[in-house]
């Protein structure tokens, strides 16, 4: 199994929840760091905790703004010489319903989720290319994998995301580019706090799912091994996970069942 010290990850969304986790896992690991999000007083507090400090380099990024991801590539690649994996982590999460969701809501979710992702993808994919070696890991969701009540543009940009980086990975693997699909489930983060109401502002309040749920280090600890055995796809959660099997194998029982289930 491939070890991750010394290896430059590039992380998105670091500066709270999964990403946070990841930066103190991957730290622990050895790992050289570039961490992004909008926040840079964030990622300096996160940069501070991480036990190696002095291997961690701050990169402000919006996802929303897609216009200037090939000079934040050229930035990244600049801290440590080269970029061994990008973490897509960013994003934004929904809690409403489609018929009231107005669409430039239903835009923005995907320009951050969807765009804003590919496009940090394509502006390091030369890099990664020339150098015949890379690995992509992409923070979906497992609803990236079946739809729930009050997360249609969610659940459509993860599903998006899937498309894309299957593709991506059958095209470039003669180039040694390894692509990993990270779809965790309920994980006790503030994404439902930040998530996007019908009208585009936030929630501002907790889901009791993800209140109850699992720790964002447990979810990184996951990743982290997901990462080193260079898995295609892995699903983390509780027993929100079988939902992808009851849809694969009874899509007539997960229809009546997620009718009905709690998930938020």
């Amino acid at each position: 199994m491939p070890s991750l010290k010394n290896k430059v990850i590039w992380i998105t969304g670091a500066s709270s929840g999964i990403g946070e986790a990841l930066a103190y896992a991957l730290s622990e690991e050895g790992a050289r760091l570039v961490l992004s999000s909008r926040r840079v007083d964030a990622l300096e507090r996160v940069k501070g905790s991480c036990k190696r400090p002095e291997m961690v380099a701050v990169l402000p990024l919006d996802l929303e703004k897609t216009d200037n991801k090939g000079l934040m590539a050229e930035a990244a690649v600049q801290f440590f010489g080269h970029i061994d994996i990008l973490i897509n982590n960013g994003g934004v999460s929904q809690r409403s319903l489609a018929r009231d969701t107005l669409l430039e809501v239903d835009q923005r979710i995907m320009r951050i989720n969807y765009f804003g992702t590919i496009a940090i993808t394509k502006a390091i994919l030369p890099h990664m290319i020339a150098r015949k070696s890379g690995h992509i890991v992409v923070v979906s969701s497992l609803v990236g994998k079946f739809g729930t009540p009050s997360r249609s543009a969610y659940s459509a940009s993860k599903h998006a995301l899937h498309g894309f980086f299957d593709a991506l990975r059958a095209e470039e693997y003669e180039n040694n580019l390894k692509v990993t699909m990270v779809c965790p489930g309920f994980v006790k983060t503030d994404v439902t706090f930040n998530a996007l109401t019908a009208t585009g502002e936030k929630l501002n309040k907790m889901g009791d799912a993800h209140s109850k749920s699992m720790e964002p280090a447990v979810c990184a600890r996951k990743i982290v091994k997901a990462i080193e055995r260079q898995k295609q796809e892995v699903y983390i959660g509780g027993k929100e996970v079988f939902g992808v099997y009851v849809k694969r194998f009874f899509p007539r029982l997960f229809s009546k069942f997620i009718r009905k289930a709690k998930v938020t």
